[in-house]
């Protein structure tokens, strides 16, 4: 080894004054990925010291002196960049929409949907709209512990957001939608929700206005009575899926290596070591299993929750069952507050501890809340601009 250190040594020298500064770099990280290589069936936590301390060792002692060209940072910032690689791919890739084979999504479908959305009329009263409360002007939430119906009386649970829910494998906190069609249609005729008496009662109120005419022949050209609550439903599903929110994340993962800061790499390492990736994975960072909220405790001893809520053990009676919830995607998390099934929690940091405790029966120094929240904060995307407001033709059909 010391003999292969020496020669290493030696060649990087000599080539030095022939090479540029970003190719003496890409020969050190060729030579970072031949140990990750090697490091790939060791323990993941071990495997991770080791490339970092091999990074260190190879970058300072072989040369014998640091390397003026990269400051400490950038050095350290290189060495998680090499630490993450194989640990990347478990998180998938964004798509650019959410497509759905049983719904196709197409130009005159996301037009009403995007109507449908943002239209009181979807209310009894007309006194609320999907928007009231998945506000995409506020990363799809109201901010709220929970929302207010159209008659005023609030749920029990707090507002998830719409964007990037339909890359979920099931909605609402305690998973009883399979997808966001199935979603779309039930606040509707949810009695402290949108409180709309019948799906008939809708159709019927859709189908005397004029501008729903025009989109839904447009959006459903081969059905010659287009105005149903099932097209309702796939129209409002079809907008939903196109709102996908890519940020720096996704930067980074896609191989731009200056797209997340070194504290968010951290908090990055933080995330995985820590084993906050079991339930938080794939594109979504969650949204994809149910899980104990509270596994080495109760929950609302640590939340202050003023009602304590069984979540799907409360809808299917079975004890087993009980305060299972939907795992949250952590996109765009830092807007999302208030957190929880409850919105119970105010602060990001809170969160985090009281995770960390419930879930992994452990505790997180204050580096480690830090940088997590830092890395929780890359994962802030852009919202769509086109759909962060009231489509022009419903603004022009309420005058």
């Amino acid at each position: 080894m010391l003999y292969k250190c020496k020669f290493l040594d030696e060649l990087l020298h000599s080539l030095l004054p022939f090479v540029s500064l970003v190719t003496f770099i890409g020969m050190i990280n060729y030579l970072y990925l031949c140990i990750i290589i090697e490091l790939r069936n060791m323990n993941r936590i071990a495997s991770t010291l080791l490339v970092l301390s091999a990074g260190t060792f190879l970058l300072f002692n072989c040369s014998g002196e640091k390397k003026d060209e990269l400051s400490q940072e950038q050095l350290q910032s290189r060495e998680y960049d090499l630490a993450l690689q194989d640990k990347l791919a478990e998180f998938g890739t964004l798509p650019k929409y959410a497509e759905n084979p049983a719904n196709a999504i197409t130009p005159e479908k996301i037009q009403l949907g995007h109507v449908l959305y943002f239209d009181n009329r979807l209310s009894k009263d007309g006194n609320i709209s999907c928007n009231s409360c998945h506000n995409l002007a506020t990363f799809g939430v109201d901010n709220l512990p929970t929302s207010p119906g159209d008659a005023g009386k609030n749920g029990d649970r707090n507002s998830p957001t719409s964007l990037n829910a339909a890359l979920h494998s099931m909605q609402f906190w305690d998973g009883r939608a399979k997808d966001v069609e199935e979603q779309a249609g039930m606040p509707v005729l949810n009695p402290v929700e949108m409180a709309i008496p019948s799906k008939q009662f809708l159709v019927d109120r859709l189908s005397k206005i004029d501008l729903y005419k025009d989109l839904f022949k447009r959006a459903y050209p081969n059905e010659s009575n287009p105005i149903t609550y099932e097209n309702i439903e796939k129209a409002i599903a079809a907008f939903e899926r196109t709102l996908i929110t890519p940020s720096r994340f996704d930067e980074y993962l896609a191989g731009n290596m200056d797209a997340l800061t070194l504290e968010e790499k951290r908090g990055m390492m933080t995330f995985i070591t820590r084993g906050c990736n079991t339930c938080h994975n794939g594109n979504a960072l969650g949204g994809k299993s149910l899980q104990k909220f509270g596994a080495y405790a109760d929950y609302w001893e640590y939340t202050k929750s003023e009602h304590i809520d069984k979540g799907l053990g409360g809808m299917t009676g079975n004890a087993s069952e009980n305060f299972i919830f939907k795992v949250p995607s952590l996109r765009n998390i830092a807007k999302t507050g208030p957190y929880f099934h409850d919105g119970s929690v105010k602060d990001l940091s809170d969160a985090i501890k009281i995770m960390a405790k419930l879930q992994l029966n452990g505790d997180l120094t204050e580096s480690e809340v830090s940088n997590l929240v830092a890395f929780f904060g890359a994962l802030t995307g852009e919202v769509p601009v086109q759909s962060q407001t009231a489509p022009v033709e419903l603004t022009r059909s309420l005058n």
